[in-house]
């Protein structure tokens, strides 16, 4: 072999293996670089759902429970049916209220008694005779000039049926001379279940407030004169008691009291709280020695009992 093959095939040896030195050292380099390096982070998946709230049987109940007591606390206003007292009326020249039809809400008159005191606690009639309380004087009608002295007066306090058929508890001032009569009188209407609105103590107010002409409030001492006149009335001394004044109602000509109870004016229509001849509050009251002003003929007042014959 020539010299010239010689080097020739030397030096492409050497470069050959210069290329798989240098093939190596890269492929080193390349395991040394993947070694140091961290691992690609893993593709990104569907983000987890958040997790429902436990519910429990028993959290459902409380929240239903609560949604109930809610609605159930709203409070409810009964209706009203008739709003006594709320419409003055306009007056008359002899001071009276004008004469008006009966409201349609009035002509068969059986509303709700308002318990001023604690009802009976049982079904048996009860009642009590006592001095008038101060408090009580206070908020009468009662002044030093009234014909009847504070000492001279009693505070009763008495069972009643009312329109609605249970018992109630009402109050009235009358005479000491009458207490015990009276308190009888009611024992019988109590047991006859004769119906009444309400019993209570006239206040001084009433005697100057605009008339409405739907009272009827059972009472008996009222500090004033009898209607239409100067001279007192039997009840400025404690010896007269007017009973359901609407549904027995004072005439006199064209005046009628309480001025909206023209309907009960016709007695022939009997509704429950009316006074008729010979019923069972006319004999009661007759049996104390009292007189009815149903019987007489001018004027005719239908809801006054009197131990006085005015």
């Amino acid at each position: 072999m020539s010299l010239e093959r010689v080097v020739s095939a030397r030096g492409r040896f050497c470069q050959a293996d210069r290329m798989r030195r240098t093939a190596a050292v890269w492929a080193a380099l390349v395991l040394t670089l993947s070694g140091c390096s961290p691992a690609p982070p893993p593709a990104p998946g569907p983000a987890p759902a958040a997790p429902a709230p436990a519910t429990s049987a028993a959290s459902t109940t409380a929240a239903a429970t609560s949604a109930a007591s809610t609605t159930a606390a709203v409070p409810r206003t009964p209706a009203v049916p008739w709003p006594v007292g709320a419409r003055p009326l306009p007056r008359r020249p002899d001071g009276f209220g004008e004469v008006e039809p009966t409201p349609p809400e009035l002509v068969n008159r059986a509303l709700p008694t308002k318990d001023l005191l604690p009802p009976p606690t049982g079904e048996e009639y009860a009642s009590t005779i006592s001095a008038v309380p101060a408090a009580v004087l206070a908020r009468s009608t009662w002044q030093p000039t009234c014909p009847v002295k504070a000492g001279d007066l009693r505070y009763l306090t008495m069972s009643f049926r009312g329109f609605d058929g249970r018992a109630h508890t009402g109050e009235m001032l009358v005479n000491a001379s009458a207490a015990a009569s009276v308190t009888k009188v009611f024992g019988q209407l109590f047991a006859a279940r004769f119906p009444i609105e309400e019993m209570r103590v006239t206040g001084p107010a009433e005697l100057t407030a605009p008339p409405t002409g739907d009272g009827n409030t059972t009472s008996a001492f009222v500090c004033r004169p009898a209607r239409g006149q100067t001279t007192w009335s039997a009840h400025a001394s404690g010896l007269a008691v007017d009973v359901n004044p609407f549904c027995n109602p004072y005439t006199q000509g064209d005046l009628v009291l309480p001025e909206l109870a023209s309907a009960y004016v016709d007695r022939s229509r009997r509704r429950p709280g009316m006074v008729l001849a010979g019923d069972v509050t006319v004999r009661a009251f007759a049996a104390i020695g009292w007189s009815w002003g149903g019987n007489w003929r001018r004027p005719v007042d239908r809801m006054h009992f009197t131990a006085t014959g005015r």
